[in-house]
């Protein structure tokens, strides 16, 4: 329990739950602003938008903040979010406001991981953090598009990031980098681990749809789901700084599939295992910030094309079969399982 406690109380950790709140209130914004476009024939094609512009973009930041750390990129997407609320509220066009909304997103989602990345001194917790706060702000931001609400009342909310955002500037200095992220088995081609690891991202992606919940009925089911996969999330990077990220990954992978198999009516089954099934989010984003340590920005950049590309067919193609989805889902996670054993580093320690 100390060493646990020590894990969530570590140097320059701070960042992390900083930027968990920004995380947090950007996709409160987000999908708030998304759930009061799709009320149109073409609602199917508004998220599908939202995912291409939001998460495409984030490796070309990423790679741009990755040459220019100085830009502070997180305080122009507040700028842009700003904006598509002002003008959403407005009644300006709707896939105007999209867009330059999804562009807010991309800048600051890439800001939360140069940040929590660079001062995180080799450990996943920072970031895991970080990107945990995403899942309560989705739910969030979706409840809160049921009210009345007008948009404007998010206009204050949004300005709220700002001096999280400068408080967690002030865990930067110039010697921060990623040189201590070394969890990638000695001898392995770069090429081939930024390869597996993309890929092991895309079938994330589409499971993370694809997962049978016939449970989630009512509102506060979707609320569950959602809280623990932002958990799911955060454990995965505290637990692997705790227990060692090669263990971690491949527990969490191949215990997911018998709570998922059987969990499609079973809530608190179903929940269990989109537990463990979210817990590698962080492990990918480490190994290809161990492949890639002067370019944070484009590493978490390329995990979030993985995930658009994963969710593409998606929105395409559905598997009606109970049978065929839990099959693929199994045979996808036993895969993912075989590579990351394959080329993760065992041990507690990353050196």
């Amino acid at each position: 329990m100390k060493k646990l406690k020590s894990v969530l109380f570590e140097e320059n950790i701070g960042c992390g739950y900083l930027y968990f709140y920004i995380h947090f209130i950007i996709e409160v914004v987000c999908f708030f602003h998304l759930s009061r476009i799709t009320n149109s024939p073409i609602a199917w094609l508004v998220p599908f938008l939202y995912d291409a512009f939001a998460f495409v973009p984030q490796g070309l930041v990423g790679r741009i903040v990755d040459k220019h750390p100085k830009i502070n990129i997180s305080m122009i997407g507040v700028v842009f979010t700003f904006v598509s609320i002002l003008l959403f509220g407005f009644n300006v066009n709707k896939f105007i406001t999209l867009f330059l909304i999804c562009i807010g997103n991309c800048f600051i989602h890439v800001g939360g991981a140069e940040n929590t990345l660079r001062n995180s001194k080799g450990k996943l917790s920072h970031s895991a953090i970080f990107v945990a706060g995403g899942s309560f702000g989705v739910i969030s931001g979706r409840l809160l598009a049921k009210t009345s609400i007008s948009p404007f009342y998010l206009l204050p909310v949004i300005l709220t990031m700002i001096p999280f955002i400068m408080l967690a500037n002030t865990y930067n200095s110039e010697k921060n980098d990623c040189k201590d992220f070394n969890y990638v088995k000695k001898g392995l081609s770069p090429w081939l681990v930024v390869i597996i690891a993309f890929l092991v991202v895309i079938v994330r992606g589409y499971m993370g749809y694809g997962i049978p919940t016939s449970w989630n009925k009512t509102v506060l089911q979707n609320v569950y789901l959602f809280c623990i996969m932002g958990l799911g999330k955060a454990l995965g990077g505290i637990l692997s700084d705790r227990y060692g990220i090669r263990k971690v990954a491949i527990i969490s992978t191949l215990l997911a599939i018998p709570f998922l198999a059987i969990g499609d009516s079973l809530m608190i089954v179903s929940l269990i295992g989109v537990m463990f099934f979210s817990m590698t989010m962080s492990i990918t984003l480490a190994i290809l910030v161990s492949m890639l340590k002067k370019s944070p920005g484009l590493a978490f950049g390329i995990t979030t094309i993985g995930l658009f590309l994963g969710t593409v067919p998606i929105f395409f193609i559905k598997i009606t079969s109970k049978i065929a989805n839990i099959v693929m889902i199994a045979v996808l996670s036993i895969i993912c399982s075989i590579l990351l054993g394959y080329i993760l580093k065992g041990g507690k320690e990353n050196d």
